[in-house]
């Protein structure tokens, strides 16, 4: 019982998170109202946060590593109440874009330091589903910018609904205070300080691990295209060009969710039952993404609304199946350097998300601004992520195999099977 309450206090703080993380996405039109911001100027604001986000995930592995996930939780939660409050009263857009740098990096010290308590507080068999819950329940954040937070910004305004959420973080920085303990023993061994070569020496040998790399492209070509609708242009192209109101908008990013936690749990527990499956499932989630937005964008007036709901709902079973790139990461790094790995996979969806964000800023801002054809054409970039990211994952699936024999430092003793993955056959 005391692991499943320590890992919803940290669930909470990840919950918080998403919700910081995608206000923004659903209060982008007034933003560009109340800083008179372009559409790229507006997609500056997530791309810088989404920048400092990725950049920070292997220093925060790394402190993670260090000092344990309570720790880092904490530091992550009190950056972002700090970056929400001061985006909740200031009106200076230089100000408001420095606030959503902080919140990213306060973002990017959570998820990875949530994820590092479940192989301590829970059984190997259910490591597995716990992580695709961890990241599916997180989503709950979605919920909370898309419907309440929303009617607040709808109702009361700007400032109060921003120092509301600001007010849920304080509470979950109360909780992670009083309730998580890194491990169940409550003691943490912590890598010796090293100096700057050999840290860069201990990233290198993290990516050079084949199931590192494998999760990063998986995180990748999975992620990337919800995130992008969630965190900044799916409520102006629901809104704008798909002629939906703003109540409708929030409602699909509603169905958003529940399809990522129904297919999250299925996920979890197929590629814990298959691992030797898991990047044939990756590559089939990639292909439905490409193959929905395809019908989508072929279309040469606004979609049907049913159509609308098969788009959100087969789009945002890249969420979970983002997940699988942990379990790669999991599967082929030791535990000392478990948070390390995980920075790394986290990567791969983020940078993509930040790069296509702003092409269909610059998209957008070069074609007239915000219309049908703009958001059609600028939806296109998505193809070459896709594209690289499943060249990417039959690359380093062949060098899993070729590499098999070099996994050394591994947490389990490893399976080949033929499709070139490997399998945490047996334990130590």
């Amino acid at each position: 019982m005391r692991a499943w309450v320590v890992w919803s206090t940290g669930l909470l703080a990840y919950i918080v998170a998403v919700l910081d993380r995608t206000t923004l996405g659903v209060s982008g039109l007034d933003a560009a109202h109340r800083f008179s911001a372009s559409p790229g100027v507006l997609s500056t604001f997530v791309v810088l946060q989404v920048i400092v986000y990725a950049a920070a995930q292997i220093p925060a592995g790394m402190l993670l590593d260090r000092y344990g996930s309570k720790v880092m939780i904490l530091a992550g939660g009190t950056l972002m109440v700090a970056g929400q409050l001061t985006l909740a009263f200031t009106v200076s857009l230089p100000t408001a874009i420095a606030a959503r740098a902080v919140v990213g990096l306060g973002d990017a010290f959570t998820f990875i330091s949530v994820l590092r308590l479940v192989p301590h507080w829970f059984k190997p068999r259910q490591i597995p589903l716990v992580t695709q819950l961890t990241g599916i329940c997180g989503q709950l954040g979605q919920v909370l910018s898309a419907v309440p937070f929303l009617s607040l910004l709808v109702g009361l305004g700007w400032t109060p609904a921003y120092t509301a959420v600001s007010a849920l973080g304080v509470l979950s920085l109360v909780l992670t205070l009083l309730l998580v303990k890194n491990t169940p023993s409550g003691v943490t061994v912590h890598d010796p300080p090293t100096g700057v070569r050999e840290t860069l020496a201990s990233v290198k040998t993290v990516w050079m691990r084949p199931g590192t790399r494998l999760g990063f492209f998986t995180h990748m070509g999975t992620q990337f295209s919800v995130t992008v609708f969630a965190l900044m242009w799916g409520v102006p192209y629901l809104t704008v060009a798909q002629h939906l109101s703003r109540g409708a908008a929030g409602t699909l990013l509603t169905i958003s969710v529940v399809a990522a936690i129904v297919s999250g749990v299925v996920i979890g527990i197929v590629t814990g039952r298959h691992p030797h499956r898991r990047s044939r499932l990756v590559l089939g989630i990639i292909g439905s993404n490409a193959l929905v937005w395809t019908v989508v964008l072929a279309l040469p007036s606004p979609a049907p609304h049913w159509l609308l709901v098969v788009l959100i709902a087969v789009i945002s079973v890249g969420g979970p199946g983002s997940m699988v790139g942990f379990d790669f990461a999991r599967t082929f790094n030791p535990r000392s350097t478990l948070g390390t790995a995980q920075g790394a996979v986290n990567m791969g969806g983020f940078l993509a998300s930040l790069l296509v964000m702003q092409a269909m800023g610059m998209i957008i801002g070069a074609t007239g601004g915000y219309s049908f054809d703009s958001f059609r054409l600028a939806w296109c970039v998505q193809y070459l992520v896709w594209a690289l990211a499943a060249l990417g994952i039959l690359i380093t699936r062949k060098k899993a195999r070729r590499t098999i024999g070099d996994i050394e430092e591994s947490r389990y003793l490893l399976e080949f099977f033929s499709d070139g993955e490997l399998h945490p056959a047996t334990r130590r």
